[in-house]
């Protein structure tokens, strides 16, 4: 990688639908006369928002800005499973004589509170093996059984549902590192007796770097400089108080 710029600071993007991550950084970075570059958290392709972008020095804090808090917004489609747990898979439909109630996916949703275990998507960005586990996963054969992620213990400070009509079930999360939401959909799904995939996923923060903070690359100029991003300073002192998890008055807060 040829590093041209000398560009050090916090870039906080609002990734668009259909975009990978890594795509958004490289345009990003390009903008910033190849300045050396990276991001503090993977989101999926199908997923929108805050993408914390950090240049030159600042890539050193890449660790610290992963193991903050994160917040999301999630629609949750209960008819049916997909081999991706979001839209990107072949749905699976459910029969449901029944529909859950309100007060039934309040219920479950009170076991998804507090330190989990949580079995990663198979279409993840895991290591199995030293691949990616969405390279085995797409490489295996029809007939072949899932590849199945070991869980690992993950950590939700807040859960709510904040809006149902079946099958849709939205759902906003404040979460620590390593939390699937489309584990969460699946899961949902299982404890509900219901499909569970993601139809919709938008992360709202990363730690003390929310939406009203992100800019859209289509509105960010074609040279990134100084004036574009957060003064690494400055956001390491932002960063300084989000290192405790607080409570705050509504979950899909993101400041």
């Amino acid at each position: 990688m040829r590093i041209l710029s000398d560009l050090t600071g916090i870039l906080v993007l609002d990734k668009e639908r259909g975009m990978s991550s890594m795509r958004a950084v490289e345009i990003a970075r390009r903008r910033a006369g190849r300045a050396k570059a990276g991001h503090a958290g993977t989101l999926d392709p199908l997923a929108t928002g805050v993408l914390v972008v950090a240049f030159g020095r600042a890539t050193k804090s890449i660790d610290a800005l992963m193991a903050t808090e994160k917040r999301y917004e999630t629609d949750i489609d209960l008819s049916a499973f997909t081999a991706t747990d979001d839209l990107e898979g072949e749905r699976r439909e459910v029969a449901v004589d029944t529909p859950p109630t309100r007060a039934a996916i309040e219920a479950a949703l009170t076991a998804f509170r507090g330190a989990i275990e949580q079995r990663p998507p198979a279409f993840s960005a895991i290591h199995i093996d030293g691949k990616r586990a969405y390279a085995v996963a797409r490489k295996a054969a029809p007939d072949e059984a899932p590849l199945v992620i070991p869980a690992r213990t993950v950590l939700v400070h807040e859960i709510a549902l904040t809006h149902y009509e079946w099958p849709m079930a939205r759902v906003a999360i404040r979460s620590g590192k390593g939390f699937y939401v489309r584990s969460l959909a699946r899961d949902l799904g299982l404890a509900l007796g219901t499909g569970g995939h993601c139809a919709t996923l938008r992360r709202l923060a990363v730690g003390p770097f929310g939406a009203s903070m992100a800019k859209r690359l289509e509105d960010l100029p074609e040279v990134i400089d100084a004036s574009c991003v957060i003064p690494l300073d400055a956001a390491l002192a932002l960063l300084t108080t989000a290192t405790q998890p607080t409570p705050t008055a509504s979950p899909v807060d993101p400041r």
